[in-house]
């Protein structure tokens, strides 16, 4: 769920931003293309609700790393405002899933925007394996 998740907020951005801008899932210490994202989900919570019904708390946290040295705040805050919009909603299976909790904040030239994927799911136990047939013989006395 969460990789699924991740690939739909990819391609969200991909489709507001363009090929220009690199979408990252994993840490990248060297070679950094900028300007471009780096997505991961932050302590993803699992509570049961009732029976079979769970509720997941997904937050994620997508990273900013602006084209600019000089002024990297304003074209941060430009890309927040553009974020807010198109994570709004995110095609997953059939049906959308509304990002919440939507906030950021800029600390040293660069983007920390905060999204939860909040949703309910259901868990169906496997059954197990059904006998096609049975026979006994029984022996009576007497």
């Amino acid at each position: 769920m969460i990789n699924a998740l991740i690939r739909a907020i990819s391609s969200a951005l991909n489709t507001e931003f363009g090929d220009n801008y690199e979408c990252y899932m994993e840490e990248i210490k060297q070679d950094l293309n900028k300007p471009c994202f780096f997505i991961q989900c932050l302590n993803p919570t699992e509570e049961l609700f009732i029976g079979k019904k769970y509720f997941r708390q997904n937050q994620f946290c997508i990273q900013y790393f602006p084209e600019s040295d000089s002024g990297p705040n304003a074209e941060c805050h430009s890309v927040a405002e553009r974020l807010l919009d198109c994570l709004k909603w995110l095609p997953m299976k059939d049906s959308l899933v509304m990002g919440r909790k939507m906030h950021y904040e800029v600390t040293e030239g660069m983007l920390h925007f905060f999204v939860n994927y909040d949703m309910f799911v259901y868990k169906v136990a496997e059954s197990p394996p059904v006998m096609e047939e049975v026979s006994a013989e029984t022996l009576v006395k007497g």
